[in-house]
């Protein structure tokens, strides 16, 4: 017996404690090449807002009444899988609940870089790829360029801002908050952009006169209407995430977004799980940025999978300095 969470309603707007219910359910026998984890870490991240929906998407949504998934590090209890040993940590799936049963095939062994576990759900995990990948590789950005990215502040916008600083760019970020905005400047970022002090387009046109080569957008709505607003010509706009608008019935309006067209802007949206045969190569690369200090990682950690729904609901409501994780 094993306790996870489901989702019991689609939620209207911000999910509320009445969509969710933590209920106790019978572990499947363990089969042939799977193994019985217990987790210690859970991720929350806001691409899940858009599981709870039943729309098609590139991840299938929540079932109704069924448990629910995510980002989890756990240790191997029991294995009928070659390759897999008790005691083994390894990085998989089954999140949102305490134990599961995984296919071997959709875990991955902790490689030894010497970093403590819950960084493979961060800056080593989904969310330092997404960074990576989306920032060199979608936005092509490079040596000199200027990038504004939003939510600089947040788990993947944090990761984005070092590894452009540590690929020698100018780099702008947004947050919420003064000790926000001081924490993205802690980071290396050239400068921080208070949004709740000031309209983002007015502060962003401060502090880039001469325009952005590069957006790493993790906002949407009026951050990516001033990144079209200050693109330079040929500017390439990485679409990862589109927070502000994922507890919305209605699609923001852009005043903006025809200079698409006179400055021919790029713009791609992204999965990381693109790249997925790549990750030896960010393994590597990061695991170099990380341990030359080049790439600081910093957890919020709410305590307990009581409560998983408040540490999903923060992410919308800016609880979270970097990753947002859950520690069982």
């Amino acid at each position: 017996m094993a306790r996870a969470w489901h989702l019991m309603s689609r939620p209207q707007g911000l999910p509320t404690d009445e969509n969710f219910a933590l209920k106790p359910y019978d572990l499947p026998e363990l089969g042939e090449g799977q193994i019985l984890v217990r987790n210690h870490w859970l991720s929350v991240d806001p691409y899940m807002r858009g599981r709870m929906n039943d729309v098609k998407s590139y991840v299938p949504p929540f079932q109704i009444d069924q448990p629910m998934d995510g980002g989890a590090v756990g240790e191997v209890v029991e294995s009928r899988a070659d390759g897999f040993s008790a005691g083994d940590l390894v990085l998989h799936m089954g999140g949102w609940r305490d134990e599961a049963v995984v296919d071997s095939r959709m875990a991955n062994k902790l490689p030894n870089l010497g970093a403590e576990p819950q960084a493979f759900l961060g800056n080593l995990g989904v969310t330092g790829a997404t960074a990576y990948f989306g920032l060199l590789d979608v936005a092509s950005a490079k040596e000199g360029d200027v990038v504004f990215v939003s939510a600089a502040a947040g788990a993947v916008g944090s990761a984005v801002v070092q590894i452009a600083k540590a690929k020698g760019m100018t780099v702008i970020g947004s947050a919420g908050g003064e000790d926000k905005c001081e924490f993205v400047r802690s980071l290396g970022a050239d400068h921080a952009i208070d949004y709740k002090a000031q309209p983002i387009l007015k502060g962003l046109a401060a502090a880039t006169p001469d325009g952005i080569d590069v957006y790493f957008d993790n906002v949407g709505g009026d951050h990516l209407d001033a990144a079209f607003a200050l693109a330079k010509m040929r500017a390439r706009f990485a679409i990862c995430g589109m927070i502000e608008g994922y507890n919305k019935a209605e699609p923001a309006a852009f005043r903006f977004i025809m200079r698409v067209i006179a400055m021919r802007i790029r713009m791609q949206g992204f999965i990381v799980f693109d790249f997925q045969p790549r990750m030896d190569e960010f393994y590597r690369e990061m695991g170099q940025m990380l341990a030359s200090g080049q790439v600081k990682s910093r957890d919020t950690v709410v305590e307990g999978i009581e409560n998983m729904p408040d540490a999903f609901r923060g992410l919308f409501s800016g609880d979270n300095v970097g990753k947002m994780l859950v520690k069982l």
